[in-house]
């Protein structure tokens, strides 16, 4: 059985994908390895430009970006919902929190994969039996990234303002913003 057979969409023609993700490069690079793998493709690079799609068309898939220019992608997984699709949604971040995490799987979403994520890794959550018992993961958070996302879950609880997450979180706002501006660790 090859590739496109496995995954028919829900009028046996090929299943089409919404890809919504403002980072241009990645979206045409996605878009292509996911057309080689069978499917039909759409973007879209901005949240309101996601809803209106969904709107238009049910995608049988969906990878949507948690932080986009215009707002948060969840509000699209939340539009798929609303319409009561049976859309398979994989949200992807740069900056993965577990709050965030348990928010995309109760609006539906069936994986959520940090980025760098590559089509292979993006394909197989979208292609996932999620009836399936979950392996633990082979390299768990180290204490720094478990730390890192705390403060990141922080932040975005405080909209963003530096000050009030140092408050809450008992620290120095420098020092605090020396921790925002760095990468997060592995």
């Amino acid at each position: 059985m090859n590739d496109q057979s496995q995954h028919l969409g829900n009028d046996g023609e090929l299943p089409n994908l919404l890809l919504v993700d403002d980072d241009r490069p990645f979206l045409q690079r996605l878009g292509r390895a996911m057309e080689s793998r069978g499917f039909v493709v759409t973007t879209a690079e901005s949240v309101r430009d996601g809803i209106s799609h969904v709107a238009r068309q049910t995608p049988d898939y969906c990878v949507v970006d948690m932080r986009l220019g215009d707002g948060n992608g969840l509000d699209v997984v939340r539009a798929l919902q609303d319409k009561g699709a049976d859309t398979r949604i994989v949200v992807l971040t740069g900056y993965g929190n577990i709050t965030t995490a348990v928010t995309a799987v109760k609006l539906g979403a069936v994986d959520y994969l940090a980025k760098p994520a590559d089509a292979d890794d993006v394909y197989a959550a979208l292609m996932q039996n999620t009836e399936a018992s979950v392996n633990p993961p082979k390299n768990p958070m180290s204490a720094d990234r478990v730390r890192w996302e705390h403060i990141q879950r922080v932040y975005e609880l405080c909209d963003r303002n530096v000050s009030e997450t140092a408050r809450r979180l008992n620290m120095h706002r420098r020092t605090l913003q020396r921790i925002l501006a760095k990468r997060a660790p592995l």
